[in-house]
């Protein structure tokens, strides 16, 4: 017998959230959902199902783009070594994490190494836990060591695998939107890699929703493996998401992984109008993702007094309201030291109540754009006939 998804869910249900987006968007508290949600009472973590599929993950991802010595621009984000990191994992599995998210450029390579070796270091057994890693971005001189062509993916799972000591990716997602290669050959590629066995879903990140719509109708059409999952950029201080990508997320049932949450670091806490770099802060030294600066500093006063409410930091509140959105199946953290991940770990036990959601969506809702605002206008009395469409 089947389980509704109001049977699988164990835990109290949230407050009904009230739309207040107000910017012409669907709202992202909507009733659908992408994938089920079950509570683990011992370790007080959520998990959800990835995408359309029945892997459960956790809500809480760990990311390791700190791991390894920072090369290149990953110097800037974090060097964390073997021990470090075997702390922060021993952390995350303790916390009720089961998803570590990694990618083969991420200081070329030495994050998959150092994430294998500790899972190795730690007697973690590899059915317990759910390996993601990333393929597109240059990994070495050549002119075909870079992109999503079926010659590139072939060469590059392979060296992801040994890196990671594993003989399976559970996740395999297109790093970027390769403009040359055709989508089929990507799929086509992807679907050889499920066949064998050496991948077992596979997802895209920082694609267009109109690719991303290419990419499924083509999988269905050919029989070809579907992407489950996108990681994109999504936080209270970047809410672009909600304009197209959103929408055909949850249409889909295509699970959301969310990269950035606290905008690169400056919903951490440390930022603020009066201290837009301090001392020691990555954001400080490398100022991504975009984010328009003068309505996040209006979201943080906003922020202050709520997270004070609750007795946590800005950081943590920013990472709970992101948990109350539907679209979204986990969110990845990206922490260097033991504190910072045991002060995320603690956003899943904090439930914002109606009144502080529809705050923080207000101050941080998206300017209206088109179509967005005319859909709304000449919807406005689809349901209902008492309703004016338009103001006298």
């Amino acid at each position: 017998m089947l389980m509704s998804h109001q049977q699988i869910r164990l835990h109290k249900p949230r407050t009904k959230q009230k739309n207040a987006t107000g910017n012409g968007q669907k709202s992202m508290n909507s009733r659908r959902t992408n994938g089920r949600t079950i509570f683990h009472k011992e370790r007080n973590m959520e998990y959800k199902t990835l995408g359309n599929t029945g892997l459960l993950v956790s809500r809480l991802c760990l990311g390791t783009m700190t791991f390894g010595r920072g090369q290149g621009i990953y110097k800037a984000i974090g060097a964390v070594d073997q021990k470090g990191a075997d702390a922060l994992v021993k952390t995350a599995i303790d916390g009720g994490i089961n998803f570590f998210d990694t990618a083969d450029v991420y200081s070329a390579g030495e994050s998959e190494e150092t994430l294998g070796q500790s899972l190795k270091n730690l007697n973690i057994a590899r059915k317990d836990v759910v390996l993601a890693t990333k393929v597109y971005s240059r990994m070495g001189p050549g002119r075909n060591d870079v992109g999503a062509s079926r010659g590139h993916i072939m060469d590059a799972v392979e060296a992801s695998l040994r890196r990671l000591q594993t003989d399976h990716i559970d996740l395999y997602q297109i790093h970027a939107n390769d403009f040359i290669t055709p989508i089929e050959e990507t799929l086509r590629a992807l679907d050889t890699l499920v066949t064998q066995g050496k991948v077992r879903y596979i997802g895209i990140s920082n694609w267009q929703a109109w690719k991303t719509a290419r990419a499924l109708g083509i999988s269905e059409s050919r029989n070809l493996a579907r992407f489950n999952t996108l990681q994109a950029y999504y936080s209270i201080a970047g809410r672009d998401l909600e304009r197209e990508l959103g929408p055909l997320l949850e249409a889909e049932k295509i699970g959301l992984l969310v990269w950035s949450p606290l905008a690169g670091g400056l919903l951490s806490g440390k930022f603020s109008r009066e201290n837009q770099k301090p001392e020691g802060s990555r954001r400080s030294e490398f100022d991504f993702p975009i984010v328009d600066k003068e309505r996040t500093w209006k979201i943080l006063d906003v922020m202050g007094p709520i997270a004070k409410a609750h007795g946590c930091s800005p950081a943590r509140i920013s990472l709970a309201w992101l948990l109350t959105k539907p679209v979204v199946t986990s969110v990845i953290l990206g922490a260097k030291r033991l504190d910072q991940l045991q002060d995320n770990l603690a956003a899943v036990e904090l439930k914002l109540i109606e009144e502080e959601i529809k705050q923080l969506d207000e101050v941080s809702k998206l300017p209206p754009e088109y179509p967005g605002w005319m859909l709304a206008t000449q919807s406005a009395d689809r349901l209902d006939p008492a309703i004016t469409r338009f103001k006298q």
